[in-house]
């Protein structure tokens, strides 16, 4: 199985359970992998679109409101795999950068994996 990747992909959207996380958008960083099988004749229809993935998480993710990473991480994850079925496994990790300053952490978030027959 290949994989294709986005590594630190910052978005920021209106996220968070705390009332004072649903006033203003915050940035978060994403990082997905989508294992499928690449066909290596050098043409962009026998892979995943990276740019198309980065794309497709911007505009998801900047047009969501949930109160939990793990619901972002799902549904991004079902959206993923809807627009790009060639995958048959997809990661995503959703790491929250201003809570973990508040936190005193290096980093907090989530990671899921997914695979699909």
């Amino acid at each position: 199985m290949d994989r294709i990747f986005v590594e630190g992909l910052a978005v920021e959207t209106v996220i968070g359970v705390y009332d004072h996380e649903r006033d203003v958008p915050q940035p978060l960083v994403l990082s997905a992998s989508l294992d499928c099988e690449v066909d290596a004749r050098d043409e962009l229809g026998g892979t995943i679109d990276y740019a198309a993935v980065v794309e497709a998480l911007k505009t998801f993710v900047t047009q969501r409101r949930d109160g939990l990473l793990e619901t972002l991480a799902e549904a991004c994850v079902a959206m993923l795999h809807r627009r790009f079925p060639k995958a048959r496994e997809i990661g995503l990790r959703i790491d929250k950068p201003d809570a973990a300053k508040r936190l005193g952490c290096e980093r907090v978030g989530v990671e899921i994996r997914r695979g699909f027959d």
